[in-house]
Parts: C-alpha cells; structure tokens; sequence
C-alpha cells in the first residue's frame, strides 16, 4: 500500500499514543477539535532566532498572525521578544490585546481608510502596499500632530526590463521599476514620516527568486541614500518552507502513481476524476498541483539560512548576509506558517464508513474541508487513526478510503485522493490531521450549513503530564483526565 507519513513532532506523538487523553480532549471540548502547542511554536522562534544570530546581522521577526488566530501563538510570540505582522483590523486589536507594544507592530497588506487610520492612531509600523496608501499615511499623519510615523515601502514586480514582464505578477506592492517616483514623495514627507526601508513578499519558495528581490531592493535603497533618505531596513516577507513528510521519496511514489492513474495507465487515486490542478495534454499529464510540494524536508529556519548564504552577482558574489552586515541593514522577516510548523494538530471522530463505487470506502467526519485544508489546496499527508472501534468482517482488511466532510455537498471531500489504511475506520474512532496549525485551521473556515468552527485547545506537556485549557483561556487553567497523567516514554 502507498503511504503518504507525515512528520511528527515528538510532543504531538506523545500525546497521540495516549488514546485516554486524546478522547479525554474530545469529551471536554468536542469533536472537531484543534489543538495548539504553544512550545513548539517558541521552539520555531528559537531556531529562526539562531540562524539571524549566527548571521551576524541586526534583525527583527515579525509572526505573520494571519497563518493562525490562535491567541496561544500570540501570547508566545510577545513572550519571545518578537514583533507581530497584522493584516487586518482584527488583528490589529488581537496584538494590542495581547500587549504588543506599537514599536513591535508592522501593518501589511491592502488598507483602507479605517484600517489606515487605525493604525496611524496606534503609531504602528506601516508596510504600504501601494502609491495610494502612501498619499493616505502622509495625509494621515499631517492632520494629527506627533511622532513621525514609521513606513516601509512594499515592492513587487521584479525581474521585469524593457519590453519584458516581471518573473512574477502579484497584485500587491509597488512595481519595483516604479519605485523611482516615490522617491520625490517619501522626500517631502519626512517630517511626518519616518521612511524605515523597502519590503517585499513573494508567493514563492525558490531561493533564486528571493536572492533577486534582494539584489534589486539593494539597488533602489541605494538610490534612496543618494537622494538624501536614510533608510536601513530590508523586509524580506515570509514564504518559509515547512517540513511535512517523514519520507520525502514515499511522496514521489505517491504522486507519481497518482499522474500514471490520471493518465490512465495504473489505479486512479483520485475521487470522481479529480485531476488535483493537472490536466490530460497530448497524452501526457501536466499542469501545476493543487498541493505544495511536501518532499521538502528541511525547515523554514534551515532555507532562511540558505538564503542567506546565497550568493549575489551583482555584489561581487558576496552573500546575502555579508553584503547586509556591511551596508548595517536590519533585515526583517515575516514566518507565519514556519513559526507554526508542526505547533498545532486536529482531531475529529469518525461518523460511519460506507462502500463506494469503486470498491474504495467513503469514511465520514464530524468535520468540512474548508475547516482542515487551507484555501483550495490538497493536504497530502496521511492522518493519523486512533481506532477505538473493534475490527470485524471485512472491514478488518487493509482498505482504500476517501475522508468525506460532514456538510451536504457532493464537493465536500476532505480529500481528494485515497488513503490506504490497516483496516476501515468506524463510529467513535479519531482521525488525528497534524501540523494543521498554519493556515490550515483558520484561513477558510466557515459557518456553511451552519455548522459550527472547531474550538481550539491549548495543550503543554509538564513534569506532571499534559495540562490543556481552551484558547482564549487564563494559563494555568487544567483539563482534569490530562493534568495528573504521566508523560509517556
């Protein structure tokens, strides 16, 4: 049987091998259920906070709130000594809630007036996106009388030349080859505005695109000092990679069966011809997945200091850090995802299972797609079962399932490809989805159907055992079947 394993931190294994525990969980907060590790989170801070270290730089790290609205994360990021990146109003309320002060703030993202005028009210660092938004913070900023408040300019577009289109189009930021006019504006404007440096964010995890994007923003900040400016920050956005798989080659195995099967020269893997992004072309498959690639295997920590190593051509093939360190730049980043990685893991229970058509199995949960998978992305990872049900018949059998949502819709599929398992699941057993924790707990959750979101627990591993309490709980508050167990070995 193919098998797609995921990687398990060694918190979330321990508690998964506790079978009391787990459905101790489900019975006080219900089934479905998140759950966030808060200390592997600060793990991920710790890691990310070694490489900028070992770097030699000046540095700030932003969490990206976005890729969870877990106040546990929050909490632990402020508790680090890191900054927050907001990209809402909401989330501008979560980080002063939680007693960030404004000078570790950064706002990104698009703003209009209210969240504009926010923000100028708190005094935060403002990451404008776009010409406009820079019109609005300096008029902002003239009609209420105070600090200067600090900008960043967020570029996009690089790559481009004459008569050629940037590597990659985004709708945010300023085009980098429009920058120049900005110059003008950010001079004038000093006097209310402290123009901090430039920033991107690219929705890619090619190192090439970023040492790129570095070497242009070294140029135009080069500019800048020529022309009288004094900026000395370089934000470098997020797009860290995440380690997902215990075994990156049993995930070619996998999606290269998967091609062959919707090619039609092997088994289909995909539920009622799904083709997962791909399309059938002149007898071949091709086309970008819907599903990131999850043979990586290094973490977001490891491919910052790879970026960081990375060479630029136009510096003399000196590395990213060395050409910072001399020029005193600060670089900031923005993980959002890597800081959650493998800090956060869903339960659900198993309704029924039913035959399907195909001689697979369709297993039911008491949870939709839209609450497990981020956006419209295929989570190809196998979860982890906690059979609680006794085998009988043939269903005791090694199996093929499709994880099926709970809301009444033929599109409701957890997923979208098969999952081979010892034997089928049925009433009563838990599937456990880990490192769910980034973007995929939050970002497209719904109330469809009127079904209601999952609750969160927050879950920490003590000398006495594991000790939960809900998100939005005080600390220290204990689940009574954990807060007396003993840590397995």
């Amino acid at each position: 049987m193919m098998r797609l394993p995921p990687r398990i931190h060694p918190l979330a294994r321990s508690l998964l091998a506790r079978e009391d525990l787990v459905a101790g969980l489900l019975a006080r907060y219900g089934s479905p259920l998140h759950v966030v590790f808060p200390d592997v989170f600060a793990e991920n801070v710790a890691a990310f906070r070694q490489v900028l270290a070992d770097s030699g730089l000046s540095y700030r790290i932003c969490y990206a709130h976005k890729a969870s609205q877990a106040g546990a994360f929050v909490r632990a990021a402020l508790d680090e000594g890191i900054s927050i990146d907001v990209a809402s109003a909401g989330e501008l309320a979560s980080a002063l809630r939680a007693g960030f002060p404004p000078g570790r703030v950064e706002a990104t993202g698009p703003k209009g007036w209210a969240f504009l005028a926010a923000l100028r009210e708190a005094g935060v660092t403002v990451n404008a996106d776009n010409p406009w938004e820079l019109s609005e913070i300096v008029r902002l900023a003239r009609a209420r009388h105070g600090e200067r408040l600090p900008v960043l300019i967020r570029l996009s577009g690089f790559g481009a030349s004459p008569g050629r289109a940037p590597r990659r189009v985004s709708r945010f930021g300023v085009p980098a080859g429009y920058f120049g006019a900005l110059i003008g504006p950010l001079t004038e404007a000093q006097d209310v505005v402290d123009f901090r440096g430039l920033s991107f964010h690219l929705d890619s995890s090619e190192t090439g695109e970023k040492v790129q994007a570095v070497e242009e923003c070294l140029g135009l900040l080069e500019q800048c000092w020529a022309a009288g400016l004094a900026p000395s920050v370089l934000d470098i956005g997020g797009g860290f990679r995440q380690a997902f798989t215990a075994d990156p080659a049993a995930f070619e195995a996998y999606t290269q069966a998967l091609r062959r099967g919707l090619a039609g020269r092997g088994r289909p893997l995909t539920w009622d011809g799904n083709m997962l992004g791909y399309r059938y072309e002149n007898g071949e498959i091709r086309g970008v997945p819907v599903f990131h690639k999850y043979g990586n295997a290094a973490p977001g920590s490891g491919f910052l200091r790879e970026l960081l190593a990375s060479p630029l051509r136009g510096q003399g093939g000196r590395t990213v850090a060395q050409v910072l360190r001399e020029t005193m730049i600060e670089l900031w980043v923005e993980p959002g995802k890597a800081l959650a990685d493998h800090a956060g893991l869903t339960l659900a229970s198993v309704e029924f299972a039913t035959p399907a058509h195909d001689g697979t199995f369709l297993v039911s949960l008491d949870i939709s797609r839209d609450k497990i998978c981020p956006a419209d992305q295929e989570v190809m990872l196998d979860p982890v079962l906690i059979y609680r049900s006794a085998p009988g018949g043939p269903d005791a059998r090694p199996a093929a399932v499709f994880f099926a949502g709970n809301l009444c819709l033929e599109r409701d599929m957890i997923f979208n490809h098969v999952t081979f398992l010892d034997r089928v699941p049925g009433p009563g057993d838990i599937v456990a989805f880990v490192n769910t924790a980034g973007y995929q707990m939050d970002l497209s959750a719904s109330g469809a159907l009127m079904q209601r979101r999952p609750g969160k627990a927050v879950v920490r591993r003590g000398e006495a055992g594991f000790a939960a309490h809900t998100d939005t709980a005080r600390m220290g508050e204990e689940m009574s079947s954990c807060s007396t167990a003993t840590s397995p070995s």
